[in-house]
C-alpha cells in the first residue's frame, strides 16, 4: 500500500463524484497563532486542500480553525465540507480563556436527613435527521459498535463470510473506490447527498468504480478481510464529514 510520508496524503471522500478525502498525517500538529476571524464566512474544502493551507490562506491559525470546527487529530477534512472561519457563537472573536476565579466557599452541608440538591444532567444529542432510506449493507452479526470520539470505532463491524455480498445502504454516487486509506483495506465510499456518505471497508473485491451511480441494495463489493484478521465489513455513516452511529439510522433487525 502506497502511503507517502508527507504532511498530506490523499485518501478518500468528497462532495463531488471524483473528489477524495484529504488526511493530514502523522506528526504535524496545528500551531497556535494570531487569527483574524471572519464572522459569518465559510470556506468549502476542495480536492487537494489541507486544514493547514486553508487556515494560513485565510489569516487564521490552523489550531483555531480546527477548534472552531471541532476537528480532532489527525485533522482530516473532506472535499465539500464547509469550515467556519470564525468561532461559533462568539460573534467572530476568538474565544478568550476564562479568567481564573478563586475557589468558591464550600457550601454548608445539608441538615441531617435532607437530600442534597440534584445535579443537572445534559440530555443526549438527538441524531441528525436524514433523508436517506438506509438499509443494512450486509447480513451478519455485529462485532464492533460505534464509539463517539474513538478514531478506531467510527462505525460498526459486521461479521460474515468471504465473498458475501456487500450492498449499497442507499442510493448515491461512488466517490471513492480504492485501497489508499490505511486501516480500511479495499474501501468504497458512496455519497448520498450533500450531507450524507457511507463507507464500506475490508472488502475482498470492489465491484463499482468512482463516478458510478448505485441504487439502494445493489451489490457493490464482496466481503473480505483486507486489513483485518477475519471476514467482515466495516461500515460507516458520515454526516457533513463526521462519523455518526450507524445503528441510529439502520432499521431494527
Amino acid at each position: 500500500m502506497k502511503m507517502a510520508i508527507v504532511l498530506v496524503a490523499l485518501v478518500l471522500l468528497s462532495a463531488c463524484g471524483s473528489s477524495r478525502v484529504i488526511r493530514e498525517g502523522g506528526t504535524r500538529v496545528p500551531q497556535a497563532g494570531a487569527s483574524a476571524p471572519k464572522p459569518g464566512q465559510t470556506v468549502t474544502v476542495k480536492r487537494g486542500d489541507t486544514l493547514y493551507g486553508l487556515a494560513v490562506g485565510n489569516g487564521i491559525s490552523p489550531l483555531d480553525l480546527a477548534t472552531w470546527n471541532s476537528i480532532s487529530p489527525p485533522y482530516t477534512i473532506y472535499p465539500g465540507q464547509r469550515l467556519r472561519l470564525y468561532p461559533g457563537g462568539s460573534g467572530g472573536r476568538t474565544a478568550a480563556a476564562a479568567p481564573t476565579r478563586p475557589p468558591a466557599t464550600p457550601a454548608r452541608p445539608p441538615a441531617t436527613g435532607a437530600k442534597p440538591p440534584a445535579q443537572p444532567t445534559s440530555p443526549a444529542a438527538a441524531p441528525a435527521r436524514s433523508s436517506v432510506a438506509w438499509r443494512w449493507p450486509a447480513d451478519g452479526q455485529i462485532t464492533t459498535r460505534f464509539a463517539n470520539g474513538d478514531p478506531t470505532r467510527q462505525g460498526i463491524g459486521i461479521a460474515g463470510n468471504g465473498g458475501q455480498p456487500v450492498r449499497a445502504a442507499g442510493d448515491g454516487v461512488v466517490v471513492y473506490s480504492g485501497s489508499g486509506l490505511v486501516g480500511y483495506g479495499e474501501l468504497i465510499i458512496v455519497k448520498h447527498d450533500d450531507q450524507w456518505l457511507s463507507a464500506y471497508g475490508h472488502n475482498r473485491a470492489r465491484l463499482v468504480n468512482e463516478g458510478e451511480r448505485v441504487r439502494s441494495g445493489q451489490q457493490i463489493a464482496e466481503m473480505g478481510r483486507s486489513g483485518t484478521a477475519r471476514d467482515m465489513l466495516h461500515f460507516e455513516i458520515r454526516h457533513n464529514g463526521r462519523p455518526v452511529d450507524p445503528l441510529a439510522y439502520l432499521p431494527r433487525r
